[in-house]
């Protein structure tokens, strides 16, 4: 089942990687620039990386792009085509580092691309799942990641993964959508709902739950809003709700020593 639903992530992120086009809650969610400021990314911020870099994705611009100090190694999960990684390499500068992991070769590709354009030294883009990174043990300041982690079947591997990956004093800051109630059956058997973010999400106290079982401390949601979801119901009538889905960001820190 677990590989059954990478697949079908994989192959609908391939599609988009290929196209080009901008998704979310599982539909063309139109200009990827518009829905981007929608999210909270400012003119400056998109103008300021390479324009293929933004696909339109994610649910929100992590918080984290604003903490970041010069000379500090960032990895982004589920990096896409690498507009997180390279907000980030423009905070962190020559003297940091910025790694971003993506389980879709085709992203990959375009990110990498994208880095060569923009002449983007210090940021570099692995292929590799992230519940199993490609990455060192406590090489990492800081993980960020934008509305990825819900598409992972296995959310504790990921959290603990995260935690081998932080320095001691560490930190995580992660957008994400986290269920607020359970989903109508039709949700929960879909696969689109599924890559649009939606059907992969798991109820909040949960989520939170897995964190601080990996071994986090400090662990707050610092901003939470409403992310509308479309489905249909028994009639066959399209509804919108608001109170289904929220879009989080969650922040917390690897311990820096043990008691």
């Amino acid at each position: 089942m677990a590989d059954n639903i990478k697949e079908k992530v994989r192959g609908r992120y391939g599609e988009i990687a290929r196209a080009s086009i901008s998704c979310c809650s599982g539909s063309c969610c139109g200009d990827a620039g518009a829905n981007s400021l929608r999210i909270g990314y400012t003119e400056e911020e998109l103008l300021s990386i390479p324009y293929a870099a933004n696909l339109g994705l994610g649910c929100g611009n992590p918080t984290a792009i604003t903490s970041l100090k010069e000379g500090e190694y960032v990895l982004d999960l589920g990096s896409g085509a690498g507009i997180d990684c390279f907000l980030a390499a423009n905070r962190v500068g020559k003297k940091g580092k910025v790694i971003g992991v993506d389980m879709t070769a085709e992203m990959v590709e375009k990110a990498r691309e994208n880095a060569r354009k923009g002449n983007y030294d210090q940021v570099e883009f692995r292929l590799g799942e992230i519940e199993n990174l490609p990455v060192f043990d406590n090489e990492i300041d800081i993980v960020i990641s934008n509305c990825v982690i819900n598409l992972s079947p296995d959310k504790k591997k990921v959290f603990q993964e995260i935690y081998r990956v932080l320095k001691p004093g560490g930190r995580f800051m992660i957008s994400d959508t986290v269920l607020l109630k359970e989903l109508p059956k039709s949700l929960q058997d879909s696969v689109e709902a599924y890559t649009g973010c939606i059907a992969g999400a798991i109820k909040k106290p949960v989520y939170l739950k897995l964190l601080e079982e990996a071994g986090f401390s400090h662990v707050k949601i610092t901003r939470e809003a409403p992310f509308p979801v479309e489905y249909r119901d028994g009639d066959g009538r399209t509804n919108t709700v608001t109170d289904m889905v929220a879009s989080i960001h969650v922040e917390g820190y690897k311990p820096c020593c043990k008691s």
